[in-house]
């Protein structure tokens, strides 16, 4: 008597994943921060209580990366709570793609895979991802660190990062009345300037001619830029300033030294790579007692976040991969449950 194997929904047979494009992304929300705020929050919920694997992440720069923005970087990460998934995201960086190539400057791609079998099961188009969800990061700091109902915030570096802080602003904090910019293309604040006001009439948009004069006139700044040269000072920054320190380098070392209270999004991204704080630790001068917090801990109510209108607050978020996994996972739940995207067949 013939017998027959019981039928696997695993089998490589029926093996396929979802392709999501840019445009596929944006029809389910993805062109809003709504999605990524949530995710994000979801996210340093997880990396708070311990449930997530994120490995060190990886720069690939080959003989003709010659400026910090030039690499490849390898973002692995798996998270867990309810609904487990693994994935890696895979970003490309150069800073000549929009002058010499009409290009933006990152590129990225999200593959995601099963928990249980490890199989892929959709990849995404990630450089609006990327750049939406760097943004909730500021975002969801913003609401734990910043002052209330704060009315002005300065953005260095008007490029595609910085457009998104300031979609961002626009959208979760109605308070928002004045965007400061200040681009080192002054063309670059202009056009974000003139892009704000067609986008958000109720924001003044207010260009500035020096990086202090942003600053110094804001209840929260945003840095995103590509430069590795420490410039921002200290004494720019006004009693109860939040400061988010998104590009990382542009924070002079005096101000994590002087900062009320200095947060990561996560020690041992932070402390790597030569960046400011890998430098400070080195020094002697900063540690990981002396931080203030990781930032899901203040999420989940185990550190305070702003205790005082007066308090001066740095956020240094290198970026976590898991940001980016818990993004692509709440996209990928909706593009399931709208039936979007294309299915492509692993094996033919």
């Amino acid at each position: 008597m013939d017998t027959l194997e019981p039928t696997r929904s695993t089998s490589t047979h029926n093996a396929a994943l979802r392709f999501l494009s840019r445009s596929d992304i944006a029809s389910l929300g993805g062109d809003r921060s709504d999605l990524y705020m949530e995710a994000i929050e979801d996210g340093f919920r997880l990396h708070a209580a311990g449930e997530y694997a994120q490995p060190l992440k990886p720069y690939l720069r080959s003989r003709h990366c010659g400026h910090i923005a030039d690499r490849i970087i390898a973002m692995p990460a798996w998270i867990g709570g309810d609904d487990p998934v693994a994935g890696l995201k895979w970003i490309g960086s150069k800073h000549d793609n929009p002058t010499l190539r009409s290009r933006e400057r990152a590129s990225a791609l999200i593959v995601l895979n099963d928990d249980e079998t490890h199989f892929p099961v959709a990849v995404l188009e990630a450089g609006r991802i990327s750049a939406l969800r760097t943004a909730a990061v500021t975002g969801v700091a913003a609401r734990y660190l910043a002052r209330t109902a704060f009315p002005a915030v300065a953005v260095i570096g008007c490029g595609p990062i910085g457009r998104t802080q300031i979609q961002m602003f626009c959208e979760q904090f109605p308070d928002v009345r004045r965007i400061r910019l200040f681009d080192l293309k002054r063309d670059a604040a202009l056009a974000a300037a003139e892009w704000i006001g067609g986008a958000y009439p109720k924001v003044e948009p207010v260009v500035c001619e020096q990086p202090q004069e942003a600053v110094s006139g804001a209840d929260v700044v945003v840095t995103a830029t590509v430069t590795d040269r420490p410039y921002l000072k200290f004494e720019w920054l006004r009693p109860g300033t939040f400061l988010a320190n998104v590009s990382i380098m542009d924070v002079e070392k005096a101000v994590f030294l002087k900062a009320d209270k200095v947060v990561v999004d996560d020690w041992d991204q932070c402390n790597r790579e030569k960046k400011v704080i890998n430098q400070l630790v080195e020094e002697g001068s900063f540690s990981r007692e002396r931080l203030h917090a990781e930032i899901g801990e203040i999420v989940v109510g185990a550190r305070p976040g702003r205790e005082s209108e007066d308090e001066i607050i740095l956020l240094n978020p290198m970026g976590m991969a898991i940001d980016d996994i818990a993004c692509a996972r709440a996209i990928l739940r909706r593009a399931e449950a709208a039936d979007v995207g294309a299915m492509l067949e692993l094996f033919g």
